[in-house]
């Protein structure tokens, strides 16, 4: 029994460390999709109102506060925090 018991915590081991590895991967993303919209934004707001580099500043400035604010919501919400 003892065996079994051992056997079965290195498995809760290996399923909880999978299940942290897929939320930080799945923030990541989030991260980068969400950063790469708002600088895709600045980017077109550059191109019609003639900015330079201005617009993909602000979205740089912007996305990144506003992914961090979401991601902490969303963990938060769903008790992971």
């Amino acid at each position: 029994m003892g065996k079994k018991a051992a056997e079965e915590q290195k498995h809760e081991g290996l399923r909880q460390a999978v299940k942290a590895f897929s939320v930080l991967g799945g923030i990541g993303i989030y991260l980068v999709v969400f950063v790469g919209i708002c600088v895709y934004l600045g980017n077109l707001a550059d191109e019609k109102l003639g900015l330079g580099y201005a617009g993909k500043f602000v979205g740089i400035i912007a996305g990144f506060p506003g992914a961090i604010y979401t991601l902490y919501r969303q963990l938060k919400q769903g008790n992971m925090l």
